[in-house]
């Protein structure tokens, strides 16, 4: 086997794409990954992990989720990376979605490939964590910035995604999470939604990501730039599962297409996406779930058909975040698109629970056809049955008229809300008002209030509107 020293890391994760300068110990000509037979060799693997504790770095520390998940503060979360590395992330996006500031999202790529994971450092209070896997993420949210020009790209985070690599991060973690997400809150001028959304959904006693407010900076070679506002989020199949479980052992799925409907003939195990157990072909329990919603009983013994359905699906759960999300508005996830929630397979429970995810369009009427009615006067049956065929159920019915009742009196009430609001905004409005040009959504400062004023605006709104339902 041939051995090369990599020294701009783009050649292995651009999937053979691309080839960079290296130093062969048998000969002076490059190499290129096309050969099979070449070991990739890091040139920076001698450093010393000073600042590792067991308590900021170490597997054995639990979460520490006061300390990453303050709700009212905001901080502050710098990332390094090597001027090499930093291009290779560019040019693996340009390969994905074409030239940075084209604005062609007109029509945006339907890729399945994730963007790049490259190490470099992260800063948080002082401390160092070392070789973290940093990648974009998203889907159109980040398409649509790269085409428009606009670098505050959202990141995910993995502190060992490199341990093999480089042995001294063996099992990293940063306060006990493995990995996270920094949202951009792309479209949401008051970036406020992806926080506030999942604060509601706790407050229901939902399973939810824990949120909090952060500002990115990112040095790619010339210093700290300041990237703006972020919401940094839980993974589900990191510490939610793991925390908010009492077991995690569980089939975890993240449904993305045309399968993640539940419609009649729509099963498809490839938009079931397995993100644990994943080397385990069993996909009997959403099987089960599919047969159960659609079988043919549900008109002619509903009481057999429910009994049936609530053996495979914690039907409970699932009414109140339909409840929940039907009454703040979240048209970007089921009931208008196959994507943006977990199926949790519950070993304590043998039940499927429904988590809600990626809810930085929640709080408004949307694009598109917009968020569903209340009623759901405007959603097909057929086509998105798990709200059609609960609805029209009477026994199920009336469940999600109380949990619409309890939205508005407790976790939406206008009270609670609009004090939400005024706390959030005063934090965050001197980081999302001095953001800078190419790293905002923002056309001018007074956008961040105008839409902190909608917000609140549209919980009353939202008040009214279920009131008014729940009243005929």
């Amino acid at each position: 086997m041939k051995k090369i020293t990599i020294t701009c890391f783009i050649a292995l994760q651009l999937a053979f794409m691309y080839s960079c300068s290296s130093d062969s110990s048998s000969s002076d000509d490059s190499e290129t990954l096309e050969d099979d037979s070449v070991e990739i060799v890091f040139d920076d693997t001698d450093f010393e992990t000073t600042d590792w504790t067991e308590e900021t770095h170490s597997k054995s520390a639990d979460p520490d989720f006061d300390e990453v998940f303050e709700d009212e503060a905001v901080k502050r979360i710098d990332l390094v990376i090597t001027e090499d590395r930093w291009n290779s992330m560019l040019e693996d996006m340009t390969s994905l979605y074409g030239t940075f500031g084209s604005r062609s999202n007109s029509s945006l790529n339907d890729s399945d490939e994730d963007p790049i994971f490259v190490p470099g450092e992260v800063f948080y209070n002082g401390i160092e964590w070392y070789r973290v896997g940093i990648r974009f993420k998203g889907n159109s949210s980040l398409q649509s910035s790269w085409s428009a020009g606009i670098l505050k790209l959202s990141f995910k985070l993995d502190f060992d995604e490199f341990e093999d690599d480089y042995p001294q991060i063996d099992n990293q973690r940063f306060y006990g999470f493995k990995k996270l997400s920094l949202k951009n809150n792309y479209e949401d001028n008051s970036m406020l939604r992806e926080k506030v959304a999942a604060d509601v959904f706790r407050d229901a006693g939902l399973a939810m990501s824990h949120t909090a407010f952060y500002t990115v900076y990112v040095d790619h070679g010339d210093g700290p730039e300041y990237f703006g506002v972020y919401t940094l989020v839980e993974e589900v199949d990191d510490t939610v599962i793991d925390t908010q479980f009492s077991d995690n052992d569980g089939n975890l799925y993240k449904p993305d297409g045309d399968g993640a409907s539940f419609a009649e003939g729509s099963y498809s195990e490839d938009d079931l996406v397995k993100k644990t157990n994943e080397d385990d072909a069993d996909f009997t329990d959403v099987e089960e779930l599919y047969a159960a919603l659609n079988a043919d009983n549900r008109t002619t013994d509903p009481e057999a058909w429910r009994a049936e359905l609530e053996s495979i699906l914690d039907t409970d759960t699932f009414l109140k975040y339909l409840a929940v999300n039907t009454v703040i508005q979240n048209w970007d996830t089921y009931g208008r698109m196959t994507h943006n929630y977990y199926l949790y397979n519950n070993p304590d429970t043998e039940r499927l629970s429904w988590i809600p995810w990626d809810n930085n369009e929640a709080l408004q009427d949307g694009n598109g056809q917009g968020a569903v009615s209340i009623d759901f006067s405007d959603v097909s049956s057929s086509s998105w049955p798990l709200i059609g065929y609960l609805y029209a159920d009477e026994t199920y019915k009336a469940q999600y008229d109380e949990y619409v009742q309890e939205t508005i009196d407790d976790y939406f009430s206008v009270s609670k809300m609009q004090s939400k609001y005024a706390t959030y905004s005063s934090l965050i409005e001197p980081y999302a008002t001095t953001e800078m040009d190419g790293y905002t959504f923002l056309s001018s400062s007074s956008d961040f209030q105008t839409a902190v004023s909608q917000l609140n605006s549209h919980v009353s709104e939202r008040a009214s509107i279920a009131s008014s339902y729940l009243n005929k």
